[in-house]
């Protein structure tokens, strides 16, 4: 059976606060939950690539996940954007999250589902490229978006600049500035099917 969530588009990062991920600060027994923040591709047009390692990365980027279509929509009903998501709804693959990624291709993303709204917290733990961050409640709203950058060579993403906290029980993360991209803001709606 599939649930039909219409989102808007800002999500806000809740609760404490984990490295490159979520920390969970819910009521569904899995509290400390650490979930990694989604990375970004990282390249930019003066990038030499023959289309093949591209393809080849959106093939192969998070293997093994189910994923679903995120449609950000205005609340007109106008689309803004969409990416294929990779889920990260278990304790584990929340506090794996985008950290063992190497990039992130500009039509993927991650999605992270709660048990219910909270305030959560997300960092950059061991992250090599930057992401925007969005949070949304129950009914897909987007409550925040924070743009989080790659932290430095000598930062684990830990630190407190690299912390973004919001409310929310859904956070999709998507490459750095890709919501400035698609003008995607707070009351926006994020769309998106899950299996049950």
């Amino acid at each position: 059976m599939k649930t039909e969530l219409r989102r808007r588009t800002l999500l806000a990062v809740s609760g404490a606060v984990a490295v490159a991920g979520c920390l969970d600060a819910g009521d569904s027994g899995e509290a400390n939950d650490e979930t990694q923040a989604e990375p970004t591709d990282g390249t930019t047009d003066d990038d030499e690539t023959d289309g093949s390692e591209t393809n080849a990365t959106a093939d192969t980027v998070h293997e093994g996940y189910e994923t679903t279509e995120v449609r950000v929509v205005s609340a007109d009903g106008d689309e803004l954007g969409a990416v294929t998501a990779a889920i990260a709804d278990t304790r584990d693959l929340r506090t794996l999250g985008l950290s063992d990624t190497e990039e992130l291709p500009s039509d993927r993303g991650m999605l992270f589902v709660f048990e219910s709204v909270e305030e959560r917290g997300f960092v950059m733990r061991e992250m090599d490229f930057g992401i925007d961050i969005v949070f949304a409640d129950a009914d897909g709203t987007i409550t925040d978006v924070h743009h989080a950058p790659a932290p430095e060579p000598d930062e684990d993403g830990e630190e407190e600049h690299h912390q973004y906290p919001g409310r929310g029980q859904y956070v999709l993360e998507v490459n750095y500035e890709w919501t400035t991209d698609h003008d995607v803001s707070e009351g926006d709606v994020l769309e998106f099917d899950l299996e049950e």
